[in-house]
């Protein structure tokens, strides 16, 4: 069987199992253009997989992505009979530093939500007021961009307060509750968006470009790069990259375990619930922010002290 062949069947099955497949899907087909689709999945040698591997520049996260993509295809084909052996290399590289995500304070993000309205150079296909309530919303809940933008009209409960989160990354919905504050924003906006015409049906798309053509998540990215110049906002840690808009996700979470901690909350039983509110999976991908900032170091330190301090006394 040739490749392409292989691995849209490969595909297929992992999304039968409810997957969406898309990150590694894609790293996939890219295997199969680069060694040609035509090609015989057993004529594939170990050298054109690790050019695939390592491409032209260093090493980064892709590698391992990648790498992960293609073991399980080699499992899938080999324990089907497709193919006899695996090509892939034994030797791994050095795993490249970690990601690190930018956790904002709270004087740039009120810089970042002013800068919204002020970015555009031009008019473009998105207006300012509406980029500024979706920043707002994606810090005030800690939504990816993706969920937010797939809102429609019947998932913004503003009389219960509720977001309805469907087909989120992992093909989990949940129910998302928000603030008073952010509710009287977002019946601003909706005021607003009444005002210029927007489809009002429950299936419309709660954030639309000119047009009435729902946005996509380029052109919110691309409008938050913008923003964040404006802004003046940029890292000084040397890293390559420049904070993101995702990381107003990552900042959500932080800022919210800080003010757990600065309340005197039970954190870690408090965790899991925010691990289901932030959509995760697993609680590992939660819990990793105890440790992201030295705020919160300095808060869990405090409660830490605290609590010795109260053992010496009565213990």
């Amino acid at each position: 069987m040739n490749i392409k062949d292989l691995i849209l069947k490969y595909i297929n099955y992992r999304k039968s199992l409810g997957e969406k497949f898309r990150t590694n899907g894609n790293y996939l087909k890219a295997f199969s253009r680069a060694v040609g689709d035509t090609l015989d999945i057993n004529q594939i040698s170990a050298k054109q997989v690790i050019d695939f591997l390592y491409g032209d520049g260093p090493v980064t996260s892709s590698w391992f992505i990648k790498y992960a993509a293609l073991l399980g295809f080699y499992r899938y084909g080999m324990s089907r009979g497709y193919v006899d052996s695996s090509p892939l290399p034994i030797d791994k590289p050095k795993r490249p530093p970690p990601f690190v995500p930018y956790i904002y304070t709270r004087d740039e993000l009120r810089q970042l939500f002013k800068a919204a309205f002020s970015y555009q150079k031009n008019r473009s296909h998105v207006e300012p007021y509406m980029v500024n309530r979706i920043l707002l919303l994606l810090y005030g809940t800690g939504l990816r961009l993706s969920e937010a933008l797939s809102l429609t009209m019947k998932d913004v409960d503003l009389s219960q307060n509720v977001l309805t989160i469907k087909q989120s990354k992992f093909y989990k919905g949940r129910l998302v509750p928000f603030s008073d504050q952010l509710a009287s924003i977002l019946n601003e906006y909706l005021s607003w968006r009444n005002k210029r015409g927007f489809p009002k049906e429950g299936d419309s798309s709660f954030f639309y470009g000119r047009h009435n053509k729902s946005l996509n998540l380029a052109t919110v990215e691309s409008a938050f790069e913008r923003i964040r110049e404006k802004a003046g906002i940029c890292r000084t840690d040397g890293a390559k990259y420049q904070p993101r808009l995702h990381d107003l996700r990552h900042t959500f979470a932080v800022h919210r375990l800080t003010s757990w901690y600065q309340q005197n909350a039970d954190v870690q039983h408090l965790l899991p619930a925010l691990s289901v509110y932030m959509g995760h999976t697993y609680l590992s991908a939660t819990s990793v922010y105890l440790t992201m900032t030295n705020e919160l170091l300095q808060e869990a330190g405090k409660k830490f002290e605290k609590y010795v301090k109260e053992k010496d006394r009565y213990g």
